[in-house]
C-alpha cells in the first residue's frame, strides 16, 4: 500500500513588530510589519495578535542642523529661554549658586516688554562675580563688569574680523559682544568626564523627542574624540560637520568621510555671517531698524572656496551658515568656484545653512550648484514678530521661504537649530504646516503661501535629511531600514500637534530616553 505524504509549507514566524497607525493625520490607518531590523510590508491592518498602536507613525524624524554638545552645555547653565525682561533675567542671575564665572544661555532681547536695544553690563552688576549670558541664537554674549575685566575688555579692545564689541557713545564697551568677538573671553572648560556626562544628557533628551538622527554642525577635535569613543552605543545616528579649525578637516580633504557604529564624519561647518536677530546677518543693503549696518562677514568668499575646494577633493562635504542675502550670495560664489576647481564632485552636496533671507535670483543658482537648503521652520515662528522691521516690507518677501525652495527645485532638509530652538521636532512640524506659534497666532499663518503640506514636512525630516548628506534613506518602504517615529496627536487652534510616543532605530526601541515616553499602546 502506499502512502501519501503532502508536503506542507511550515507556519509564517510572525514578524518581529507590528504597528498600526495612520501615515498622515487623519489618514486611513496602515500596518507597517518588521523583520530583522527592515520594514517587511506596508499594508491593510490585520486583527489578531501583537500590535503597536499609535495615531501616526512616519520615517523617523533627523534633525539636519543641531548642536548636541550645545544642548547639553545649555542642560548644566543658567536657563534664559523665556525671560520677558531684564528684570527677569537679573532674577535668574542672583538666584544662581556657586562661585566663579556663571554662564547661561537663552535670553532674547526682542523679547523684553518695554525695552529696545541691547542689554548692558551694569544691568548684571548686582551680583560680585564675572556673568557671561549667551543670547538664544549663540551669537552675541552678555557681560556684566566683572566679567568684561576679567576678560581684559576695555575701550582699547579692538574688535576682531567678523564681530563687534558694542560700545557706547565714548567707545566703552557696553557688555555685548557680537559673534568673533565673542572669543575674546575664555570661559572655564568643564573637565573630560564632564563633557562626557554632558553629551549623554543630551543624546537622552534628543531621544524622547523621537528623533533616530542628527547632522552635528561645527565639532571640534575634542568633541570628535568623545563620539568616536561612544560609537558603538550611541542611541541615534549622528553625522558630524568639523570645526573648520579642527585638525581632523585635513583627513577629510585627504581621505573623505569616515565612521563606525553609528557614527559618521562627512563634512565642515563653517559660517558666513552672524544671526539676524542680533544683526550680524550679513545684507546687501543696511538694515531697516540700524541704517548705520550691514551687518558681519565672518569668513570671505576666497576662504570659503579654499575650503570647499579642499573638501570637494576627498569627497566630504562643506556646509555653511548663511542668513543674509550677501552672505549667501558669497557662499553661493564660493560653491560656484569650487566646483569648477573639482568638477568630478559634482555629486557631492554643498550646503546652505539656514538660508533666511535669499534674492530671488541667488535661489534659482541653488539648484545648478547642487545646493542644499538646510532650513529650520521654528526660526521663522520666533522670528515672525520682528523680521520685517529688521528687513522691510519688500526683503521680508525673500524670507524663510520653504514653498519657494521647493517651486525652485532646490532639495530641503530640516532641522531646529537646538539649543537655538526646542529640541523636539514636534515644534519643526508644526511651524511648518501652519506658519503659526503654538498660541495659533498669526491666525491663518504668517506669509502663509510658504506652508507645507504635512508630508513634504516630514520629508524634509527624513529623507531629506539624508538627501542632504548624499545618500538614499529616510522613506517608509518595504525593504528600508525601520528607523520609525511613533506620534499622538492633539488638536490645537484647529491643526493636529503630534508628541512623539515612540523612537526605534533598526526595529527596536532607542537605547535610551524610553522612561520618558513611555511605553506604546498595545491593545
Amino acid at each position: 500500500m502506499w502512502s501519501i505524504f503532502l508536503a506542507c509549507a511550515p507556519p509564517a514566524e510572525p514578524p518581529d513588530l507590528r504597528i498600526q497607525a495612520a501615515l498622515e493625520p487623519g489618514g486611513p490607518v496602515r500596518e507597517i510589519s518588521v523583520r530583522k531590523g527592515r520594514i517587511e510590508s506596508i499594508g491593510d491592518p490585520v486583527d489578531g495578535g501583537d500590535v503597536v498602536v499609535a495615531d501616526v507613525v512616519t520615517p523617523g524624524l533627523i534633525d539636519a542642523h543641531a548642536h548636541p554638545g550645545g544642548l547639553g552645555r545649555k542642560l548644566a547653565e543658567l536657563d534664559l529661554v523665556g525671560t520677558v525682561s531684564i528684570a527677569e533675567v537679573a532674577e535668574r542671575v542672583a538666584g544662581a549658586e556657586g562661585t566663579g564665572w556663571l554662564s547661561g544661555r537663552g535670553w532674547d532681547q526682542n523679547d523684553w516688554e518695554g525695552h529696545d536695544g541691547w542689554p548692558t553690563a551694569s544691568d548684571l552688576d548686582h551680583v560680585d562675580r564675572p556673568v557671561a549670558l549667551r543670547r538664544v541664537d549663540g551669537h552675541a554674549l552678555w557681560l556684566n563688569s566683572a566679567g568684561l575685566a576679567a576678560a581684559g575688555i576695555t575701550a582699547d579692545t579692538a574688535s576682531p574680523d567678523g564681530g563687534r564689541i558694542v560700545r557706547t557713545s565714548d567707545g566703552a564697551p557696553t557688555g555685548v559682544l557680537i559673534d568673533t568677538a565673542m572669543g575674546l573671553v575664555d570661559l572655564p572648560a568643564p573637565d573630560a568626564a564632564e563633557k562626557e556626562r554632558r553629551l549623554r544628557t543630551a543624546l537622552d533628551e534628543i531621544v524622547s523627542t523621537g528623533l533616530v538622527g542628527v547632522h552635528d554642525m561645527g565639532v571640534t577635535d575634542e568633541g570628535l574624540a568623545l563620539y568616536e569613543s561612544m560609537a558603538d552605543e550611541l542611541p541615534i545616528r549622528v553625522w558630524v560637520f568639523l570645526d573648520p579649525e579642527a585638525e581632523a578637516v585635513e583627513r577629510l580633504c585627504e581621505t573623505g568621510p569616515w565612521g563606525s557604529g553609528r557614527l559618521r564624519v562627512v563634512g565642515v561647518k563653517a559660517y558666513a555671517d552672524g544671526a539676524l536677530g542680533s544683526r550680524g546677518a550679513h545684507l546687501s543693503a543696511a538694515y531697516s531698524d540700524e541704517p548705520e549696518s550691514t551687518g558681519l562677514e565672518i569668513n570671505s568668499t576666497e576662504r570659503l572656496t579654499e575650503l570647499g575646494t579642499c573638501l570637494l577633493g576627498g569627497g566630504a562635504q562643506l556646509a555653511v551658515h548663511a542668513i543674509g542675502d550677501a552672505g549667501i550670495h558669497s557662499v553661493l560664489d564660493a560653491f560656484e568656484a569650487s566646483r569648477v576647481a573639482v568638477p568630478d564632485a559634482g555629486g557631492v552636496p554643498l550646503r546652505v545653512e539656514h538660508l533666511q533671507v535669499v534674492a530671488p535670483e541667488d535661489l534659482a543658482r541653488m539648484k545648478d550648484l547642487n545646493a542644499i537648503a538646510s532650513m529650520q521652520p521654528t526660526h521663522a515662528t520666533s522670528d515672525m514678530p520682528w523680521a520685517e522691521a529688521r528687513l522691510g516690507p519688500e526683503r521680508v518677501e525673500w524670507s524663510y521661504a520653504w514653498r519657494d525652495v521647493l517651486q525652485a527645485g532646490v532639495p530641503l532638509t530640516f532641522g531646529s537649530d537646538f539649543p537655538v530652538e526646542a529640541t523636539s521636532p514636534s515644534f519643526g512640524l508644526w511651524s511648518a504646516t501652519t506658519r503659526m506659534d503654538l498660541d495659533g497666532q498669526p491666525e491663518g499663518g504668517w506669509r502663509r503661501d510658504q506652508v507645507l503640506r504635512f508630508g513634504e514636512a516630514v520629508e524634509a525630516f527624513s529623507s531629506g535629511t539624508y538627501t542632504a548628506l548624499g545618500l538614499s534613506g529616510g522613506e517608509l518602504e518595504i525593504g528600508g531600514r525601520a528607523d520609525l517615529t511613533l506620534w499622538s496627536v492633539e488638536e490645537r487652534h484647529g491643526k493636529p500637534f503630534l508628541t512623539a510616543t515612540w523612537t526605534l532605530l533598526d526595529g527596536e526601541p532607542a537605547q535610551t530616553g524610553q522612561s520618558s515616553l513611555g511605553e506604546p499602546g498595545v491593545p
